[in-house]
């Protein structure tokens, strides 16, 4: 299989490439703008998109949750992606092609959507259609990062990149939504597209990658046994596993979006402010693991990450006003995401080499479908509950703790390991 990214001279002749070497900054803070720019755009449309959702077109909760679970139903088979980008080279290249087609097409499809009719099944048909493109941005990207972490051996810290992130730019975006949640969604469409079509030049001259024009027959061939091999992988399997019962307890991210806002009655400003403080604890979050997974070995982490979150949960049964929104808030962004980077980092270590576009897909197509289930699953239970969000705590801590069971399943070697120092 190609190689996607150029190494630098001493990793050519055989010396083992180090984490302080100029490549891996680069790599690291190319990573480090992609995810932060497309997730900037994504976290500044996602409320004004679910208040459009919520209050212009009055959906239940349910509906709401059916329509993200289906929107994003492509994150589901981001294998197919994978396999796209780790095999059939596009325009010569098979990462920086995919990535600069689908900012483009990204940019373009959320402008379109804005202008669209308040129709529910026309807009999830075109919702769905659209997000096609962020799953190729992020399947390629993470392709990139998995073979950066494997020839660094700096997973962890590339995970814990990663979803901080994630967060900042939900800090970024947090407010900024929460402002524009109170206009028409083209405002924040517009911005979407606007941090995406910025991402162009940035990745059009620095992911640089040898040009081959020619098909890669051997990966034509080898498309069916390769997905054969990855599902008898025993460590990918197992992580799989692991990720899909952590993931799969009944959720409460769109009951408590409308718990917030017909039974506390929070603002739609003041739910960005939520928003920020829960990312920026979250940044904090990612930061403090990226000491941790040097230091302790991944079933330690594991063990000590579910615990934690299942008892985290707890604090939910609190939330009553706007004061205790805001202190849990800040908790739980930081025991969240605590909780969800070994998930991640057990992701891109459990991913053979040669497959890094397709076997983290495979990862993270789990860790997404298991979410949107939960989600769906737990909003049902809320509208039968006539909108009783306390049952739906005690239930995702409970079955949050299931997850340890799948732990010993696991191969020693992997739970063994740490990143290097």
């Amino acid at each position: 299989m190609n190689q996607q990214t150029t190494l630098p001279e001493d990793d050519q002749e055989g010396a083992e490439p180090s984490p302080q070497s100029a490549e891996f900054r680069k790599m690291w803070l190319l990573l480090g703008l992609g995810w932060v720019g497309t997730n900037i755009g994504y976290s500044v449309v996602g409320l004004p998109l679910r208040i459009m959702l919520k209050e212009n077109m009055h959906v239940s909760a349910a509906m709401l949750s059916q329509f993200m679970f289906i929107g994003h139903s492509t994150n589901y088979i981001k294998p197919v992606a994978g396999i796209l980008t780790d095999c059939f080279p596009l325009f010569g290249y098979h990462r920086r092609s995919y990535v600069l087609l689908n900012l483009c097409l990204c940019a373009f499809g959320y402008l379109l959507f804005s202008f669209l009719p308040h129709q529910y099944t026309l807009l999830l048909v075109t919702y769905t259609l659209m997000y096609m493109t962020v799953v190729f941005i992020s399947t390629t990207l993470g392709g990139v990062m998995v073979q950066t972490g494997t020839r660094f051996r700096t997973s962890g810290r590339l995970s814990a990149q990663r979803i901080g992130s994630f967060r900042f730019a939900d800090v970024v975006g947090g407010l900024s939504g929460g402002f524009l949640a109170q206009f028409p969604l083209y405002f924040a469409t517009s911005i979407t597209a606007f941090f995406h079509l910025m991402l162009f030049p940035l990745y059009y001259f620095h992911l640089k990658e040898e040009r081959d024009y020619t098909v890669n027959r051997e990966g034509l061939q080898n498309a069916k046994r390769q997905f054969i091999a990855l599902f008898r992988n025993r460590s990918l399997m197992s992580a799989a596993v692991m990720i899909f019962l952590i993931a799969i307890s009944p959720g409460f991210g769109t009951p408590l979006f409308y718990y917030q806002r017909d039974v506390l009655h929070i603002s739609t400003k003041y739910l960005g402010v939520l928003g920020v403080i829960g990312s920026t604890c979250g940044v904090a979050g990612a930061w403090c693991y990226t000491r941790v997974c040097r230091r302790l070995t991944l079933r330690g982490i594991l063990c000590w990450s579910i615990v934690q979150h299942s008892i985290g949960t707890l604090l939910y049964l609190y939330y009553k006003d706007t004061a205790s929104a805001t202190w849990i808030t800040g908790i739980e962004g930081i025991t969240g995401i605590l909780a969800t980077l070994p998930v991640y980092d057990l992701g891109a270590r459990a991913t053979p080499k040669g497959s890094e576009a397709l076997g983290y897909s495979v990862m993270m197509s789990v860790w997404n479908l298991s979410s949107g289930l939960s989600d769906w699953i737990g909003s049902k239970l809320f509208d039968i509950l006539h909108q009783n969000f306390t049952p739906l705590i005690w239930l995702n801590s409970g079955t949050t703790l299931i997850a340890l069971l799948a732990i010993p399943l696991l191969p020693k070697t992997l739970l063994a390991q740490k990143d290097a120092s």
